[in-house]
């Protein structure tokens, strides 16, 4: 009796720090990758190169997650509520392209027993909100520009995790990925500029 109390009182408990304020999930995953590299390591005679790399390969593949969320959840949205044909097929493009990413990002994540996140990060959230806030032609254009700042930003870091990660098959993943992301790019600056043209 008195263990189902604590248990109750554990879960009342986590509920309500949760209410108050919601954690990073990338964060989370990052420490939680962390404590499992610490007990691979310790005492395994691994240098601190070794954990390092561990310590990027995390980095890289939780903040990548975090990213093709984002994508997916954001073109699924965007998708239903667009005004112009030219976001709403770039919405559609984003969820096909980046559903197929996730899921190849995933069996990866697996294969390397590295803890993803399994919401949107605090950053990606906030990008998401601000932009299902607009509505009509002005959720089109923050969606763009959005996604122009997003594409930028993401070829950076797999830029950097192609070369910087310490997995051979995290790096192939990063490369991979790298003219896909340029092509999003692309088609968003021309769209971005299509749109300031008829302003």
């Amino acid at each position: 009796m008195k263990l189902s109390q604590l248990s109750l009182a554990a879960a009342l408990l986590l509920g309500a720090a949760s209410c108050n304020s919601s954690p990073d999930s990338v964060k989370e995953a990052q420490q939680t990758n962390e404590a499992k590299i610490d007990s691979t390591t310790k005492g395994t005679g691994q240098n601190a190169a070794v954990r390092d790399d561990k310590e990027k390969d995390s980095e890289f593949l939780t903040k990548a997650a975090s990213g093709g969320m984002l994508e997916v959840q954001m073109g699924s949205q965007v998708a239903k509520r667009a005004q112009t044909p030219g976001a709403k097929q770039a919405a559609q493009k984003m969820v096909s392209d980046h559903t197929k990413a996730n899921a190849e990002l995933k069996a990866l994540a697996a294969k390397k027993n590295i803890t993803l996140p399994t919401v949107l990060g605090e950053e990606q959230q906030k990008v998401y909100n601000d932009v299902l806030a607009k509505k009509g032609i002005d959720l089109d254009k923050e969606y763009v520009k959005q996604m122009v700042k997003d594409h930028k930003d993401d070829i950076k870091e797999f830029t950097d995790g192609s070369t910087n990660t310490g997995d051979p098959e995290i790096r192939a993943y990063a490369s991979k990925n790298i003219p896909v992301l340029q092509m999003h790019l692309a088609m968003f600056e021309k769209l971005q500029h299509e749109m300031d043209a008829k302003k």
